[in-house]
């Protein structure tokens, strides 16, 4: 490499930047060890509530803003296609991913019902629907489990902070104990993972 591409790189020295990316991980590694702590049980029943829902023929929907748009893509995806092993397909839709359906009902009813609207025309009873959100504040998966607690589904937040308003709206929510939008997300990502293993091992044992 020559001298003008080692101009291109950042001014900071090597050495500090690995200092940053490991005040990173410890910080990462810290809230995984405070949700090992306090959130065990939550997240275990999370889990058992997701199998429940599959033995009685139910789906799941999920849904949730930017990063948690992507965590509940990553749920849906695991849950049709496969987490660790191979096993039969399991119902789940993420509520984030249809182009079409976001913008009409974003154009036509506003961005607040953008999960709601698909909710009501999805959700049955039997089914849980999980809504994502980093500050529990998002209006519109508010508006969603709102609808889908109408429906009478059962319904689950993943959330952040103090929890946010969401708290008091969904059957359950599990809050991760971080004030950081990143380290949250890393915490829902973690709870994720933990409810595809769970969940092949109520199937494969």
């Amino acid at each position: 490499m020559n001298k003008e591409s080692d101009k291109q790189k950042s001014d900071q020295p090597p050495g500090e930047l690995a200092q940053r990316v490991q005040v990173t991980l410890l910080e990462s590694a810290r809230l995984k060890i405070k949700m090992a702590e306090g959130l065990a049980e939550q997240i275990a029943a999370l889990a058992d509530r997701v199998i429940a829902t599959y033995k009685n023929g139910g789906r799941v929907l999920v849904f949730g803003n930017g990063g948690s748009a992507a965590d509940a893509t990553h749920l849906a995806s695991e849950l049709v296609g496969r987490y660790d092993r191979d096993r039969k397909a399991l119902p789940a839709l993420a509520l984030t991913t249809d182009t079409p359906t976001i913008t009409s009902i974003s154009n036509d009813f506003g961005y607040e019902q953008v999960f709601a609207r698909q909710i009501d025309a999805h959700a049955k009873p039997n089914d849980l629907v999980i809504g994502i959100t980093t500050s529990g504040k998002s209006r519109n998966v508010i508006a969603g489990i709102e609808a889908a607690r109408k429906i009478g589904c059962y319904t689950v937040a993943l959330s952040g902070r103090d929890g946010g308003p969401i708290a008091s709206i969904a059957d359950a929510t599990t809050i991760v104990p971080s004030q950081v939008t990143a380290r949250i997300q890393e915490g829902h990502a973690v709870i994720i993972h933990i409810i595809c293993e769970l969940v092949d091992h109520w199937i494969l044992g």
